[in-house]
């Protein structure tokens, strides 16, 4: 089994995105900065008993779904809906009402909601946080960065905006002012793990290893439930050749979460690398379930069917990938190779080849000693074996049939010195479709005639025992 996977592309992931954001992003998303339902209200507004009760009552069954690790959104909104209804004061259900939305898929909907959140109580910092965390998620960075300073314009010792605004100058390569803001929202908030989350990206990102692990140790000890924290940790000791233990974190970060796409991308990379292709196509297929449309993804998982000698299953992934992106280089190379190594079919694979050295930017920008230049010499060495095979053949056969020619002119020939028929003559046939009968000798009409060769000369009457012509000895013929 050809096993041959130099070519496999790196899942589309951003390394040090730490939070599940899929494998098609390149910076990872930002969650909302309460990702529960917010307590009871508190402050001079006063709300309604039946309110209160509905509110509590939802809350908990929050809780409990959580424990249980199964949600049923549409009943939570039902139940929040019921408090917000009793009392219209009650913008803590409006609050966690936009929450929930975001979990269904609902943006617009969680936009407005955090908005009637503010307007019925101002000071609910979370709706201007989470409104800022969307407009940042959506690309809208000037915006957010609007909106956490206004937060801490009104709320000064706010640690959550500090958090945010530093991941903002850490993705703008500003690390100094990224690790300024990480400590200022820590001396305000030690167990907030956001600012945690943003200082250990910093120090990998500057190959501060040593540096990077302390802080990530220190958040799995707040927070060992947050499946990043774990998977930040194995990314660590990846980075430091611990690939042992880095699988060990990654599998503790889907412990936490089973759908973490991070950590089943890296378990699948780690699995390709040690040809556990059965383990590299779990991984993989979880993380199309989360993501149907990755290319890369597609390609990877062919080349764990390969690995297992599923050839027309892998060619089916690379299909698959170049119909959702036909600019990754990586799927007409992987096809080459089973083309090459596997189907008979090089003519068709330096094709191939071709295309994925075209798609890298041409040959001076690939490395010289890249693999693909040694696959491709090896298909077009075989592409021209095959046709000097088949030219030699054609060859081979055009002397054969000249020889036998040849052969046939000299036999003719010789036949014809030795006045014999020539070889595989045809005898004549008289129209009745028998042979001609032989003319009797002119003048006796006894005796038969001599039959008349080819060369229409009639031969001598043959004589019993006769001696030779230019014999000496007696003959015994009677007279």
């Amino acid at each position: 089994m050809n096993r041959t996977h130099p070519f496999r592309p790196a899942l589309l992931l951003a390394s040090l995105a730490l939070t599940a954001v899929g494998c098609t992003s390149s910076q990872p998303a930002v969650k909302p900065v309460v990702d529960k339902p917010v307590a009871a209200p508190t402050g001079p507004v006063s709300i309604s008993n039946r309110a209160m009760l509905l509110f509590d009552d939802a809350v908990k069954s929050f809780d409990a779904q959580k424990k249980a690790k199964a949600f049923d959104y549409p009943s939570l909104e039902r139940k929040f809906k019921a408090a917000a209804e009793a009392d219209k004061n009650l913008a803590e259900a409006e609050y966690n009402l936009g929450v929930i939305a975001e979990r269904m898929g609902k943006p617009d909907e969680a936009r407005a909601r955090y908005q009637a959140a503010l307007t019925k109580k101002p000071s609910l910092r979370q709706a201007s946080d989470n409104l800022a965390i969307m407009r940042q998620n959506s690309g809208d960075v000037a915006g957010a960065v609007a909106l956490y300073q206004d937060v801490l314009t009104r709320y000064p010792d706010d640690a959550g905006s500090r958090a945010r605004l530093a991941e903002i100058y850490r993705q703008n390569n500003d690390h100094d002012k990224a690790m300024e803001l990480s400590r200022a929202a820590l001396m305000r908030d030690p167990a907030n793990t956001n600012a945690l989350k943003v200082m250990i990206r910093s120090y990998l990102e500057r190959k501060q290893l040593a540096m990077a692990k302390l802080v990530a140790l220190r958040a799995v000890k707040l927070d060992g439930a947050d499946p990043e924290l774990h998977h930040a940790v194995g990314l660590i000791l990846q980075k430091e050749g611990d690939n042992e233990g880095a699988r060990v974190q990654f599998k503790s970060a889907l412990e936490a979460k089973a759908d973490y796409v991070p950590s089943h991308v890296a378990l699948a990379q780690l699995a390709l690398d040690a040809e556990d292709f059965p383990g590299a196509e779990e991984h993989l297929r979880r993380i199309l379930q989360a993501d149907g449309k990755n290319a890369a993804a597609h390609v990877d998982l062919g080349i764990a069917l390969k690995g297992q000698g599923q050839y027309d299953k892998a060619m089916q992934e690379y299909d698959e990938a170049e119909k959702l992106n036909p600019e990754l280089g990586a799927t007409y190379l992987n096809r080459g190779i089973i083309l090459h190594k596997v189907k008979d079919a090089p003519e068709r694979a330096v094709e191939l080849y071709r295309k994925y050295v075209a798609l890298a930017g041409g040959e001076v920008a690939l490395n010289g000693e890249a693999p693909v230049f040694g696959l491709m010499r090896e298909a077009e060495s075989i592409v021209q074996a095959k046709r000097e095979a088949k030219a030699a053949e054609e060859q081979a056969k055009q002397m054969e049939a000249l020889q036998a020619q040849q052969q046939a002119a000299m036999k003719a020939e010789e036949a014809k010195q030795k006045g014999q028929p020539a070889p595989n003559a045809v005898t004549p046939v008289s129209g009745d479709g028998t042979a001609p009968k032989a003319t009797p000798a002119a003048g006796n009409g006894n005796q038969p005639a001599a039959a008349t060769p080819a060369g229409g000369t009639p031969a001598a009457p043959a004589q019993k025992n006769a001696a030779p012509a230019d014999s000496d000895e007696p003959t015994d013929d009677l007279l």
